[in-house]
Parts: structure tokens; sequence; C-alpha cells
């Protein structure tokens, strides 16, 4: 088992990674809390794989349990779900000396995280991420949130876990596109900061090779993560490297309503649109960008998109990182190594080319 410790001062906690923990789930909260009552929020994806399983877990864990179910998928990671589990907690009488589980991919551990953050002004809440981009990004960190109409995760808080289990096992039963959606984060973590995690994904040779090197990737990109959320934990400084690829990715999702590219397929696109201009401009090294984009290849991601860029940057106006008449990009030097760029919206047209 692998071990990682995020130190946060008083909200620090443990990221344990272990292939078959989900059984000792509710005996390791169990060490961590006296709540009586957990509620878990997960989605109906998981519920039907793995709901009896983690019921089981926490209640030999001496746990009183509820499962809130909502539905999958980005388009209800919103304002009316998030009600539906809210009045769900209340007919649980969960208290704040009680605990939440999130137990899902990004959506319902966002969501979750931000039910535990303002239900009763602060609830307690573990993350037991079930996909490679929870596991190794959103489960991290502290970062929850609901989309807005206006853009993605506008309504949110910083809200720390009291703990993060992954168990590589239960990426078993994930389909395919979405093993491979998780990847693009992992290669984000290397092109920004690991260079070796960057090779390692550059020659996976097969599927059955991806699975053998699971763990080592998801460790690698933990301590990624947490490298950047001690060292700037509410995102005013270097923790922005973590969105190298999702200003343009983060539009892409928007421009198409969350219903044609995955989170991830977006960052990969973003990725490669931003490095492909950068390396163009002189801001990075050459030979970068064909590297990036034959990795991305590699990992069975998209690399472009046929919608002209102008249509794009009216979606990334909505971005939360703009600030008035400017926004920063993650820009690369060379793989391994980034740097943050404060870009004039009126010049974006310069960064971002498509066609």
């Amino acid at each position: 088992m692998a071990v990682v410790n995020m130190d946060l001062g008083k909200e620090s906690y443990k990221i344990e990674i272990e292939r078959g923990l989900l059984p000792h789930i509710g005996e390791k909260i169990r060490k961590l809390t006296k709540a009586q009552k957990i509620a878990v929020i997960t989605d109906n994806h998981v519920q039907a794989i793995y709901g009896d399983k983690i019921r089981e877990s926490l209640q030999q864990g001496d746990f009183h349990v509820r499962i809130i179910e909502m539905p999958a998928g980005e388009e209800n990671k919103n304002i009316h779900v998030l009600e539906g589990v809210y009045n769900e907690l209340c007919d649980f009488n969960l208290s704040r000396d009680d605990a939440i589980v999130t137990f899902s991919g990004g959506v319902p551990g966002d969501l979750g995280g931000f039910a535990a953050a303002s239900y009763m002004r602060g609830v307690p809440f573990f993350q037991v991420p079930t996909t490679i981009l929870a596991q190794i990004d959103s489960s991290v960190g502290g970062k929850v949130a609901i989309d807005l109409p206006g853009g993605k995760n506008l309504a949110g808080a910083f809200y720390q876990p009291k703990g993060v289990f992954i168990d590589p096992d239960l990426l078993d039963t994930l389909p395919t596109r979405y093993v491979h959606d998780g990847l693009a984060e992992a290669l984000k973590y290397g092109c920004i900061g690991d260079p070796e995690l960057f090779e390692l994904l550059e020659n996976i040779g097969s599927e059955e090779d991806l699975r053998n090197h699971m763990e080592e990737i998801i460790l690698r990109s933990v301590l990624q993560k947490k490298k950047f959320v001690e060292e700037d934990r509410y995102d005013n400084g270097s923790r922005q490297m973590l969105n190298f690829g999702h200003t343009i990715g983060h539009a892409i999702e928007r421009y198409f309503n969350y219903s044609t590219y995955t989170h991830g397929e977006g960052v990969a696109i973003g990725m490669c649109l931003l490095t492909e201009q950068t390396e163009r401009l002189g801001i990075t090294e050459k030979g970068t960008a064909e590297r990036v984009i034959r990795a991305v290849h590699h990992l069975s991601l998209p690399t472009s998109i046929a919608v002209p860029a102008l249509e794009l940057i009216p979606e990334i106006m909505h971005d939360k990182k703009r600030r008035g008449g400017e926004i920063t990009l993650v820009v690369l030097d060379k793989i391994g190594k980034a740097h943050l760029l404060k870009v004039k919206t009126s010049e974006l047209d310069k960064y971002i080319v498509t066609e």
C-alpha cells in the first residue's frame, strides 16, 4: 500500500492507494471519526455495480448507512440535483457529528463535496473515487463545486476531505473510453512536472501494460497534485499550473453542452492546441508539441477539434480564471516544465488556433 500525506496543517489527511481496499473502507473510516451515520453520495452507474459492497463495508465499520443516488453525467452537477441531495440528508437526519462519503467519479465527488461543505455549514467527508480522473485529480486537494448555467464549477468551495481511499481494482469495471479519459490528467502531470511519468505514458504498449502500471501512474500523479496543493492551497499561484489544457478543454465541454467530449478529452485537445501555438510563438521548446500530440494520440484521445477558435473564445470568457481583461494560461517550456502566462483576453486568438 502507498500512503501519501497531504500536509495542510489542521486540515492534513492521508491518501491511501491499494488494490482490494474497498472491503476495508468502513474500518478505516471508523478509525477517523466517531460518526454514527454516513451518507454515501454516488451515481446510478456506480450504485448498480458497487452499491451493496460499499454499504456492507461501511456497516462493518458500525455505521448506519444511507445511499444517495444521483444521475451520472456532468450535466447533472447542478443546483437542482444538489437540492435533492440536501433533502435526502435532511430526511436522514444527518448531523454535523456524522459524515459523508463520495463514492464515484468526479461529478458526485465535486457535488457531494460541495454538499458536505455547505450542509449545516460543514460536515466531515471522505472520498472514495472510482475513476482514474477522480483518483488522480478531483478527489485530491479540496476543490468542490457545482456547475452553473454560466459556466463550469462556478459555485464551489475549498473544503478538504478527512481521507481519500483509492482502490485501483475499481477501475476494472470502467469502460475503456473513461480509462483513457482519466489518463489525459496523468499526461498533464507529466507535461508540467514529471517527465518520467510522461515517458511512461507515451510508451504504454497495451491495455494490459497499462493495468500493470496503473498504481505507479496513480501514485506519481497524486504526488504531483500534492506538491501544488501544499504550495498553494487556495489556487492563487502555482496551483494554477494544474490547469494546463483546461482553459480550452472547459470551453470545448461547454460549447458541446457537456455531451460530446468527456472532460479528459477536452483537456487532451486543449493541451495539443495550446502547445502547438506556444511552440510557433517561440515560447515552447521545438519538438514539444509533436511529442504531446503523439502521446495523446497513443492514449486514444483526440488531438484537435473541427470548431473555429473564434467560437470557443466566448466560452473561455466564462472561465473562472479570467480576471477582468486578462486570463492566465499554463504554457510549457518543455516536457516536465511549465509556467503561468497572463494573456489579454483580446489577444486569445493568438494562442488558440483550431483550423
